[in-house]
């Protein structure tokens, strides 16, 4: 029974490390932070399809069978 402490022990050790795993500390709201994620994945959404625009056919189907 000489482990009855060790989850304490742990916890202790964990926050001694200063963790925290998890924590979304940016200081938005979550109204602030859905809008700053919309505008992100609208540029990332933009930048792609700018990409495959000016790279033509991407997709790997050429047309040319023999």
């Amino acid at each position: 029974m000489t482990r009855g402490n060790q989850r304490d022990r742990d916890r202790e050790r964990a926050q001694a490390r200063g963790g925290k795993k998890g924590t979304k500390d940016d200081g938005l709201t979550p109204e602030q932070r859905r809008e700053r994620d919309a505008k992100a994945l609208q540029e990332k959404a933009a930048k792609k399809a700018a990409q495959g625009a000016s790279s033509g056919d991407a997709g790997g189907k050429s047309g040319n069978k023999k």
